[in-house]
């Protein structure tokens, strides 16, 4: 009876015990369910048959739970070392507690009481941890947490404030803050005709245009075939004036056809000549044959 009302007082980290009034054997350990396994979240309830013979000989559990484990049968018989040859006189409750809670953590599939989840968790751990979590949420998982957890101390066993379980809600996100519509206006940007940004903006002025472009005499002479106004200039009357020591083959040619031109004209002449006075000796002598 000392055992246990130190467990109440005190007891192990996830590990709680709970008595009748009417009788102080009948006593009901609830162990939370591990994390990081598939029993996490859940709470079971370990049943206690203390006989005569104890604390010689151990006394009788099983699981009051459903629970999806190769070490406990279908009617919630325990397969553990601890509670049969391994069994010492000086183990109490809380170690046999505490031993189950291992059990929960390493299962012992080579001696196993439930040979479904033994053959499941040796071929495929997987599906075996997907129909523990089924059968951990169906018959371990309470919508409240047990009160007994909520006495002073969490899981860890560390000291904190009691008072009755609430599911856990995760918090709703606040909406976004809103402000209120302002009109804002931007002054347009003051640019200086000085500032490096202006410069670069404005375009680039163009040049001034130049004086347009005057004829020289040469290409007006060129052009019109003609003296440009005003008279040719002193060198340029030299160089016309001076005869050149050979002529250009141009006016040689047209030198030449001028000469030949004149001379074809005088033989054409006399040939017309000669032609007619032909013609009227010729007829002079036909009258005279008359």
């Amino acid at each position: 009876m000392r055992e246990l009302s130190q467990l109440k007082q005190s007891p192990p980290e996830g590990i709680r015990v709970v008595t009748s009034e009417d009788n102080m054997l009948d006593v009901t350990g609830i162990i939370e369910g591990p994390e990081g396994t598939p029993y996490a979240g859940g709470y079971y309830r370990i049943r206690f048959k203390f006989t005569e013979e104890f604390p010689a000989a151990p006394p009788k559990c099983w699981f009051a739970t459903k629970i999806f484990h190769p070490n406990v049968s279908g009617q919630g018989e325990i397969c553990v070392n601890t509670l049969k040859k391994d069994w010492k006189p000086s183990f109490g409750i809380a170690h046999i507690l505490v031993t189950v809670k291992c059990l929960l953590i390493y299962p012992n599939p080579e001696s196993a009481l439930d040979e479904e989840a033994g053959k499941l968790l040796l071929e495929d751990y997987e599906s075996y941890c997907a129909r523990a979590r089924l059968i951990n949420s169906v018959h371990a998982t309470p919508r409240t947490r047990p009160p007994e957890f909520d006495d002073g101390k969490g899981a860890d066993g560390e000291e904190g404030q009691a008072g009755p379980s609430r599911p856990q809600q995760s918090a709703a996100p606040a909406p976004p803050a809103t402000l209120p519509p302002h009109s804002i206006t931007l002054p347009p940007p003051q640019l200086s005709a000085a500032s490096p940004r202006y410069k670069s903006m404005s375009p680039s002025p163009l040049p001034p245009l130049s004086q347009p472009l005057q004829s020289s005499p040469a290409n007006t002479m060129s052009m019109a075939g003609g003296a440009p106004p005003g008279g040719a200039s002193k060198n340029e009357k030299d160089r016309r004036t001076s005869p050149a020591p050979l002529g250009p083959a141009d006016s040689n040619i047209a030198a030449g056809s001028g000469a030949g031109a004149a001379a074809a004209s005088g033989k054409a002449i006399k040939r017309t000549a000669v032609g007619g006075m032909t013609s009227a000796e010729k007829r002079k002598k036909a009258l005279k044959r008359l």
